[in-house]
């Protein structure tokens, strides 16, 4: 196997009926499925983390981008979720990368297949619940367990997997970047 660092985000903030605001488009349409004003601040920020050279050697510039397979941004309220794209399209755009967004929601299984056969720096930005449930589980762990459960009010968290050259198993940190105000400086 080929040395992979695998660098899984959730999506940033969406809608929620009580706290958030309304989801918004990149051209400020109201739409249920896209970030909230706070969440396209979440993806600036990721952008700065992941796309500059400020934060090595914990968050390392991805040479690879993958998110969900975005909802048609012709149909607004329709989905499926237009957020994990929301939240790498300005760090792709920056690193001057083609994300991928062959991958629905619900094919998890053929994501794992792919990225554990890549090597160098991915970075995924999915859905939370899938992440611990579907992708984690998937990835073959040396030590530590990674969390299964992902609290609904954390979007600020990344989960790193390494594997070095000839290894089989990935090690796995929880990083906190702290990276908007109010994020908390420990995992969860």
């Amino acid at each position: 196997m080929n040395a992979l660092t695998l660098l899984m985000i959730r999506h940033a903030e969406k809608p929620k009926e009580d706290w958030h605001g309304p989801g918004l488009t990149h051209k400020g349409e109201h739409d249920k499925e896209s970030l909230v004003v706070r969440g396209w601040q979440r993806a600036g920020a990721w952008t700065a983390l992941f796309g500059t050279e400020l934060f090595r050697p914990d968050y390392p510039k991805p040479l690879k981008i993958y998110a969900a397979m975005p909802g048609p941004p012709d149909r607004l309220h329709h989905g499926p979720s237009r957020r994990p794209f929301e939240t790498i399209s300005a760090l792709a755009e920056r690193l001057g990368l083609q994300p991928n967004l062959n991958f629905a929601k619900g094919d998890e299984e053929h994501l794992v297949r792919e990225l554990l056969a890549l090597s160098g720096v991915v970075l995924l930005a999915w859905e939370h619940d899938a992440i611990v449930k579907n992708i984690v589980p998937m990835i073959p762990i040396l030590q530590e367990r990674p969390p299964t459960e992902w609290p609904e009010e954390r979007f600020d968290v990344v989960l790193r997997f390494d594997r070095t050259d000839s290894a089989t198993q990935f090690t796995y940190r929880m990083l906190c970047p702290q990276l908007l105000s109010g994020d908390p400086a420990t995992g969860f």
